[in-house]
Order: C-alpha cells, then sequence, then structure tokens
C-alpha cells in the first residue's frame, strides 16, 4: 500500500453530527491540513476549537461557512483550498441533516431534504473532482446518503446512490474512489428535528430507550446504528487504499431488512 505524504481533508457539514465526528476522527491523520465546511460558523468555530483543545488539530485547519448546495461558493471554496493548500486528497461529502417530511404537494417536496441533499452533493463532486485529479495517486470521496435508497419506493434518496456510482466511474481513471455511506437514522443530533422522536423520548423514559424501541420494529440488530459506528466505516473508506469505489455501505442495524 502506497503512503500518501501529508495528505489534505475536506468535511461538509462538519459543525455537527457525523460531520463533527469524521473531524475529529480524520484530523490526526490529515497532517497537510483539514478544512471544515458547514452553513454554520459559530459551530465550525466550536469544532475547531475542540481539535485544538484535544491537541487534534493538524497543523494548518481552515472553517468556511457557506450554503452547500450554493455552487458558486463551492467554486470560491476550491479556488481557496488550491491556493492555501495546494491540494485536496480526501473529503466527506456530509448531506445537511434530516428535517421533517413535507406534508403538501410536489412543490414543496422540491424544497425537501432528500433533493437538497442531492443538490449539494452535485455541488461539491463538480469542483472536488478536477482538484483531485491533479494528485499523482488520486484520492479518496465518501458520500452520505441514506438507508431508505433501498427500499422499494426511495425516490430522490436513490437518485443520491446512483451519483455516487456514475461519479466513481468518472473518477476511477485518475484513481479516485468514491462510495458512499447509508445510514439509517443513527444517533446523531439530526433526531432533534423529528417531533415524533420527542414524543417516543418521553414514552419512553430516554433517547436510548427510544432507540431500542425503534431498532424492534423490524427485524434488526441488537441496537442501533451509532455515530461511531458511521464514522468508523468512513475513515475505513477515505483511508484505506483498497479497490472499493463506487459502493453502498449501510449502516442501520439492519433496519432495511
Amino acid at each position: 500500500m502506497q503512503i500518501r505524504l501529508n495528505p489534505v481533508t475536506l468535511i461538509t457539514s462538519a459543525g455537527s453530527g457525523i460531520g463533527a465526528g469524521c473531524a475529529h476522527d480524520l484530523a490526526r491523520k490529515s497532517h497537510g491540513g483539514l478544512i471544515l465546511a458547514d452553513q454554520d460558523e459559530s459551530a465550525l468555530a466550536l469544532v475547531a476549537d475542540e481539535l485544538d483543545a484535544a491537541g487534534a488539530s493538524p497543523e494548518r485547519i481552515s472553517t468556511l461557512a457557506f450554503d452547500p448546495a450554493d455552487a458558486d461558493r463551492w467554486r470560491q471554496a476550491m479556488d481557496f483550498i488550491q491556493n492555501q493548500y495546494g491540494r485536496l486528497d480526501w473529503a466527506v461529502i456530509n448531506a445537511p441533516a434530516a428535517q421533517p417530511a413535507p406534508d403538501s404537494d410536489l412543490v414543496d417536496l422540491r424544497r425537501g431534504v432528500v433533493p437538497r441533499s442531492l443538490d449539494s452533493t452535485v455541488a461539491a463532486l463538480r469542483p472536488v473532482l478536477p482538484v483531485m485529479r491533479k494528485n499523482t495517486q488520486g484520492g479518496s470521496i465518501v458520500v452520505t446518503a441514506s438507508a431508505d435508497a433501498l427500499n422499494v419506493d426511495p425516490g430522490a434518496k436513490a437518485s443520491l446512490v446512483q451519483l455516487v456510482r456514475a461519479a466513481a466511474a468518472e473518477g476511477a481513471p485518475d484513481n479516485i474512489r468514491i462510495n458512499a455511506i447509508a445510514p439509517g437514522g443513527a444517533q446523531t443530533p439530526s433526531w432533534d428535528a423529528m417531533p415524533w422522536f420527542h414524543d417516543l423520548v418521553r414514552d419512553t423514559g430516554s433517547e436510548s430507550a427510544a432507540f431500542d424501541k425503534i431498532s424492534r420494529t423490524k427485524p434488526a440488530l441488537a441496537r442501533y446504528a451509532a455515530g461511531g459506528d458511521i464514522r468508523r466505516l468512513i475513515t475505513m473508506l477515505i483511508v484505506e487504499e483498497a479497490t472499493i469505489s463506487g459502493a453502498t455501505l449501510v449502516v442501520d442495524g439492519g433496519n432495511t431488512l
């Protein structure tokens, strides 16, 4: 296995949840630098301070606050990365956190979390790929999708998985590996946006009890997927130079079975 010297890592939606966890997990491995992106500038600053306090912050770290679906801001971000870091080796394209599903017509659906995650991923992949192509060793990208993409009628969630496969085929000649992680409602802060989850926590007495109840509504493993489960797989796909590309790894404790 080739040793990658001074890798530079980009993580989106890095202000909370899986993105913030990935920042902690990948900081010590990103010797060339770490770029954290999120809409919430104060959340990014907090994550950066936590990395520094833990002694995990690489020599160079940058925070970029912008809308992940804004293609123009993405081009500016990549210009910044090229000028300041000169390369990009690894990227975690973390879709926006889940939001309550819309309950009106298809016009409103277009503004829902599923199309937004698709738009954000497209906006990110377009400028990221050309920068990674400049690396002689290529690079690695992990996109967060959803385990719901495996259901019978997943809609745009399945489109995100197919987008990853198409991008992987495009990146393959330049040794750029692109994979998807499909969490199935992991224990992350995104559940705070779900009113029914708050009701379940109240009824069961705790968040842990609520997740236990959810995990037993379908044939699943004894525990629900936790954020740490997802981050470990993301780190593996990013760091290990394995011949895995175009794959979707489902992390849901068996709940989509």
